[in-house]
């Protein structure tokens, strides 16, 4: 996130008194709001263009993540807040839907042909052995391990049965191939929230009154 990002953000938190998620990460929630007990997550964005831009790299991750979520969506101009528009879950599910059904085929193709793979495919790759170590197992996958994931994967003293590391071999082939199923920060278009109704003050106020409880 950019420093202007980060801004924006906190602005448009403090705005509408939402509160900063304290197991927020970099695919996590942007703010919460709380309210008669019940805690509402939200996806902050802004806009200087009209479009929103939202990720770079749209997967299966992030359509878990925005299920059920409650978004703000602000258009800035000089670097100022004009207004914001307030997006339910059921306002964003279309376009949200639309997106996971665009990738869903290539990451459904991603899991058959991993699942395809051979000790035969193995053995062209890393060599026939009777057991492979841990670097043989880092060559293979790099960092989308942890040394701890690494570990904990072991079946065999001191390193990985073929059958273990063929495992591997196919977790590696799946994420490749997830990897280029992915959309490049697929837009909002300005025209998918323009009649949604503009929030230009009390902002607090008026958001409490949008949101279904």
């Amino acid at each position: 996130m950019s420093f202007q990002d980060d801004q924006r953000e906190e602005e448009t938190r403090k705005l509408f008194r939402l509160q900063k998620d304290k197991n927020a990460s970099r695919i996590g929630t942007d703010a919460v709001l709380k309210i008669k007990r019940k805690t509402k997550k939200f996806e902050l964005k802004t806009t200087s263009t009209g479009s929103v831009t939202t990720v770079r790299d749209f997967g299966p991750d992030h359509i878990r993540k925005w299920k059920g979520k409650h978004w703000l969506i602000g258009t800035y101009a000089n670097g100022k807040p004009k207004h914001f528009v307030y997006g339910s879950p059921e306002n964003m599910k279309p376009w949200i839907d639309e997106k996971a059904n665009y990738i869903k085929p290539d990451f459904d193709l991603a899991k058959i042909i991993s699942s395809k793979l051979s000790l035969e495919d193995l053995y062209s790759i890393l060599g026939k052995k009777e057991k492979y170590t841990l670097k043989d197992a880092q060559r293979l996958h790099k960092k989308q391990y942890t040394k701890k994931d690494y570990l904990k994967k072991m079946d065999v003293t001191g390193g990985y049965s073929p059958k273990r590391m063929l495992k591997i071999l196919k977790d590696r082939s799946k994420y490749l191939m997830e990897r280029g199923s992915t959309l490049n920060n697929p837009h909002i278009p300005k025209s998918y929230f323009k009649d949604w109704p503009k929030i230009e003050k009390d902002y607090a106020e008026t958001l409490r009154r949008m949101v279904k409880l």
